[in-house]
């Protein structure tokens, strides 16, 4: 199936609720090469992934990584909120992109992506999530 890079409908009305803060547990987690939902953005929770997460073990656990080093800014009229890019170290991983969710939240998604190529492959080595550019027009979080 496919993955859309997408902010996730819920998201939008959810900042607008006051539901994600600045001091919430954001993750990604990564959907594992030949997924067999749809991902974009009507995905509203980290549970969507289900089976199509990529499975514990060999360098990734369920539930994915805590992102870090959260940086909010403005490109013109536009708020983007961007993360450092997470690693998993030693990692044998096939994934085709990742949703990004608040943990703290019960797990509301946040934003989808996918990988520019896929499915994208470590082998017992490094394995970077690459986030879009926070400026890009592809960028995950943006509110205009």
């Amino acid at each position: 199936m496919a993955i859309t890079n997408a902010m996730c409908n819920s998201y939008k009305s959810e900042v607008l609720d006051g539901v994600h803060e600045a001091g919430d547990e954001y993750k990604i987690a990564l959907i594992k090469s030949g997924h067999a939902g749809t991902f974009n953005k009507t995905t509203d929770n980290y549970s969507d992934l289900g089976a199509d997460e990529v499975a514990n073990g060999s360098g990734y656990t369920t539930g994915g990584k805590v992102l870090a080093s959260r940086v909010v800014s403005l490109d013109g009229d536009v708020a983007i909120t961007d993360w450092a890019d997470p690693v998993w170290a030693a990692a044998t991983i096939s994934a085709d992109g990742a949703l990004i969710y608040n943990n703290s939240q019960s797990g509301k998604a946040v934003a989808v992506f996918a990988f520019p190529t896929q499915p994208t492959v470590s082998t017992n080595g490094s394995f970077t999530a690459v986030l879009p550019a926070a400026a890009a027009a592809t960028a995950l979080v943006r509110i205009a």
